[in-house]
Parts: C-alpha cells; sequence; structure tokens
C-alpha cells in the first residue's frame, strides 16, 4: 500500500475534474447538492469553486450526491437509496441524483493508495480519529481516563497486525543449493503458530500451519517457512485463501517437486458472535505438485499429524 498525501493544489486539479460533471438540470434553477459527511462538505466546497450549485440537507432533495472519493462505493450506495425513498418507503419518482467523487478508488490510478486529504491531517491521525468515533458509535465515553490513548494503541496494533501488506515472500524466500544435495524427501515444519484477522469482521482467528515441500535441487531456511506464513497472515484474510498463498508462494519461489500445508485454526467471528459456540476448529489444506500424489500425500498427511 502506497501513501499519497494530497495538498490544496491536488485538491483543485481534482476538483476541476470532478465538476465537469455537474451540470444544470434546468435553465431557471441552479444543480442542488447534498455532501456526504464528513469528507464530501469540504470535498463539495472544493468543487464549487469551479461549478456553481446549492447546497441541499437531504440527499432526497439532491441532483447529485458529493463524496470524497467512492472506495468500494458502499457509501454512495447508502446514500442513493436513502435518496431514493421517503420515510414511507414509497419511492421518488424522480430520478436518483448522480454520485460525483473527487477520485475513484475503483479505478485502476487509486487503486492500492491510502489517499491523504489536506483537510485530514496525517494518515495515522485520521486513523486514530475513526477509532475515536468508533467508540462514541458503540456507546462508550470516548473522554474517560482508561480511554484517552486507546485511539494511538488501537491505530499502532493495525499496523503491527497488517504488516504483511508490506512485505514481498520473494524476499523472505532465500534458498540455497549447498545442502540439498542428495535431498529428496520430505522436509516438515509442523505447529507454527498463526494469527490473523478475517476480513468478514475483522476478528481474530488463530491456529498452526504444517508446511512441508520435498526439494528440486534447492532448499530454503527453516525460519523463513515460519516467516512466510506470517507474512500472509499479517493481512485480512479467509483461511482458505491464506492456505492456498502459502502453498503457491512456495512453488512459485522455491520451486520444489511438492508443496503441502495444512492448517487448523479457531474463528472468533463464529465463536463470539453470530453461532456463539466453542470448541471448533476449521481445518484446511493445499496440495502441490508430487504432494497431491496417492503415497506422497499419505505421507504428508500422516508425519502431519
Amino acid at each position: 500500500m502506497t501513501k499519497q498525501v494530497l495538498s490544496l493544489t491536488d485538491v483543485d486539479a481534482l476538483a476541476i475534474e470532478a465538476a465537469k460533471q455537474i451540470k444544470p438540470v434546468d435553465a431557471n434553477n441552479a444543480p442542488r447538492v447534498y455532501a456526504v459527511p464528513r469528507g464530501g462538505i469540504p470535498a463539495a466546497y472544493a468543487i464549487g469553486r469551479h461549478a456553481p450549485f446549492d447546497l441541499v440537507n437531504d440527499p432526497a432533495d439532491a441532483d447529485y450526491i458529493v463524496d470524497d472519493l467512492i472506495d468500494s462505493g458502499a457509501t454512495m450506495a447508502r446514500m442513493l437509496t436513502a435518496a431514493g425513498r421517503q420515510p414511507s418507503g414509497r419511492k421518488f419518482m424522480k430520478p436518483q441524483p448522480v454520485p460525483v467523487a473527487l477520485l475513484d478508488k475503483r479505478t485502476d490510478r487509486w487503486k492500492g493508495v491510502w489517499v491523504v486529504f489536506p483537510w485530514e491531517g496525517d494518515s495515522v491521525g485520521s486513523f486514530e480519529d475513526n477509532i475515536l468515533r468508533t467508540l462514541q458509535f458503540i456507546g462508550e465515553d470516548s473522554a474517560r481516563e482508561g480511554l484517552a490513548e486507546t485511539p494511538a494503541r488501537v491505530a499502532k496494533a493495525w499496523q503491527f497486525w497488517c504488516k504483511g501488506y508490506n512485505e514481498d515472500p520473494a524476499d523472505i524466500l532465500k534458498t540455497f543449493e549447498d545442502g540439498s544435495e542428495k535431498v529428496d524427501e520430505m522436509v516438515m515444519v509442523r505447529d507454527i503458530p498463526f494469527y490473523t484477522h478475517c476480513e468478514h469482521h475483522m476478528a481474530p482467528f488463530f491456529g498452526r500451519a504444517t508446511v512441508a515441500y520435498i526439494p528440486d535441487g534447492r532448499i530454503v531456511g527453516l525460519s523463513k517457512i515460519n516467516r512466510l506464513v506470517d507474512c500472509f497472515a499479517r493481512r485480512l484474510q479467509v483461511q482458505e485463501r491464506l492456505t492456498t498463498q502459502v502453498a503457491d508462494a512456495l512453488m512459485e519461489h522455491l520451486k520444489p517437486k511438492g508443496v503441502g500445508v495444512i492448517m487448523t485454526a479457531r474463528h472468533m467471528c463464529m465463536e463470539s458472535r453470530g453461532v456463539c459456540q466453542q470448541g471448533h476448529s476449521t481445518v484446511t489444506s493445499a496440495l502441490r505438485g508430487v504432494m497431491s500424489d496417492g503415497t506422497v500425500r499419505q505421507e504428508f498427511l500422516h508425519l502431519a499429524k
């Protein structure tokens, strides 16, 4: 993830492009714009320097809805739903308003970019503000003594929990020819602990991984296998993808005859919410190359136990 801090000049250039989308609806009235709180408000004022319009307080009254960015589109979807219905639930006959944004993170230009607007301050500070709002949202007194440093602690914790986004498996998997002479039997590291967060609820899931490979002229430092598991675990994950990512990375960079990965984990999104049942484990596996052959597969599963 790359970080881009926008200057006021950058914002003005984006506002000029966004302003081209706002056109008069009729000859007698200026376009009506609803600004999405919070980032859409300064964005609307920036766009307003280049396209005159009237601000309205209700998205249902708007011809255009302005946001600072359209990321997944979830915020804009909520606004459009609100704009298309009256409190009674009866739909308006008029067309839904047009979404306008300073930038659209669904485009290739902004994918993988952490954008910081001038009105947000530094990116960590912006994240801490969101944590503060989260505390208020759940009903906490965000000003009480015990929570005074919580936003900063949470920001630091998430930077660590998701540090895998800044790590490259190719840099981790340093391989050696020296020591691999006549080695064609399975190499296994069992019970590697991992800790990660599910991408659906951002709740923790954790467990142990067993990783094995059969060398083909090259070996890898054993600690590198642990680091590889940690690299992919330090991202938002689903267990199925985490398992295959470890196996595929080993196949790509080590080029062994085969790879086997088994992961067993407990998921807090299932234990602490939803069905609220404890004592379950989820097991996933990925077998590549000769490891998927019958005899070798059985050897791997036997040793993994």
